[in-house]
């Protein structure tokens, strides 16, 4: 099954590919990989998800997040190369959160983007390597961003 109708298949909505907000590329194509910049949880309506995990949003709030910052990214992929069936393999994520000083479930946080993608690449190609650390502030507030490297079919 491939990415696209894997998506189609779960009924996941993406959200509009975010713009950047200052001087850099959403993905930069590199050989055969796509480096994607940090990304945040953009909902459909186009808002964000705000808010420091641990203080402001619970857990499954803070999982919630991240599961919307990899639709984001996955709205940046199609929109730069037409199709993500021309991504092969997630290789590494670096996931932020906003977080409390004293909130340490920042791995169980980022599960939300990394489940995602083992769903729709499957465990073997869907599942790279991981950073997961507590920042803050984000920019704008954001609960969580994220930045992952793809390899390309």
């Amino acid at each position: 099954m491939t990415p696209e109708s894997r998506l189609a298949q779960l009924a996941l909505q993406l959200p509009p590919a975010p713009k950047p907000v200052a001087v850099y590329r959403p993905v930069v194509l590199f050989g055969n990989a796509a480096y994607v910049s940090g990304h945040g949880p953009v909902r459909l309506d186009g808002s964000l998800v705000t808010g420091v995990v641990g203080r402001d949003l619970d857990l499954a709030a803070g999982r919630d997040a991240a599961r919307q910052v990899g639709l984001a990214i996955l709205a940046t992929l199609r929109s730069e190369l037409g199709s993500l069936d021309r991504i092969k393999r997630i290789v590494k994520v670096l996931g932020m959160v906003n977080s409390a000083p004293d909130f340490y479930e920042h791995p169980k946080v980022i599960n939300g983007c990394s489940e995602l993608f083992a769903e729709i690449w499957g465990p073997e190609l869907g599942i790279g390597a991981r950073s997961a650390v507590g920042m803050g502030p984000l920019p704008g507030n954001i609960a969580v961003e994220i930045e992952a490297i793809f390899e390309l079919a």
